[in-house]
């Protein structure tokens, strides 16, 4: 059909909506800033403590995830982390602190305008052990076997391919690597016109699948001990979706 809808079509309209997230309108002094409409979720909410968003610089937290993947994570010192859909950076700056100076982490993120921003925060605050690189999660911009962690809060939903996430996601871990992601799952049947929406595809909720259907691809992307379960997060995006998080490693 001539209308139908593409993956670059998706990708547009995703790239759009963070785009106006990430709030590119740098003031008279530099410093870029957010319009209050982007901050969706309250951070508590999701599983952060006070003290997560007090460390985290000002900014970076930026109310669009559904989930804490880095309680999920139980980061060491010394790993690699590479965060897909890294956005503003919070839970990158947040790992920094865990992996501390002998650790890295690695924020993608196909909007340059996030990118963008998280850079500035990440050079004005002093982080040396983090960068952002601009890039598909369906084609990371990381070296094979080279991260001990990957995590992710609410993105690998945004994909159109989410398969081919789950296989970069295998090639860039190291061998005892593990997958630490929270996301929005489909749990209930969701109306056509709600799957046609591409602002709702967006919004995290026309493009997601079912928990059997994730399970299916993680492991034919090779993982093992793969774990798919909900949790108690508040997240207000109808009542088809709810977020869940799911771990797996790399044999």
């Amino acid at each position: 059909m001539a209308n139908q809808t593409t993956h670059e079509d998706i990708r547009d309209s995703v790239r759009k909506r963070y785009a106006r997230a990430a709030g590119e309108q740098e003031s008279a002094d530099g410093a870029s800033c957010c319009d209050s409409s982007c901050a969706d979720v309250d951070a508590t909410s999701l599983g952060y403590s006070a003290e997560d968003i007090a460390a985290a610089p000002e900014g970076a937290e930026m109310g669009l995830g559904c989930g804490n993947p880095i309680a999920l994570a139980s980061l060491q010192p010394g790993e690699v982390v590479v965060d897909l859909g890294s956005g503003g950076g919070f839970d990158c700056f947040l790992a920094s602190n865990r992996v501390g100076p002998t650790g890295r982490v690695i924020g993608v993120d196909m909007t340059p305008e996030m990118v963008s921003k998280a850079r500035r925060t990440a050079d004005g605050k002093g982080f040396e052990n983090v960068e952002f690189r601009l890039g598909e999660i369906e084609h990371l911009p990381v070296a094979d076997d080279s991260a001990d962690v990957i995590m992710s809060n609410c993105v690998v939903n945004l994909s159109p391919d989410k398969p081919e996430v789950l296989r970069e996601s295998f090639r860039v871990l190291r061998s005892g690597g593990r997958l630490a992601i929270s996301d929005l799952l489909a749990v209930g049947p969701m109306p056509d016109e709600v799957r046609a929406d591409l602002d709702r595809y967006a919004e995290c909720v026309s493009g997601a699948v079912s928990a059997e259907e994730l399970e299916g691809w993680l492991d034919d992307a090779g993982f093992v001990n793969v774990t798919v379960a909900p949790t108690d997060a508040t997240v207000d995006e109808g009542p088809w979706v709810a977020p869940f998080v799911i771990e797996a490693r790399k044999p």
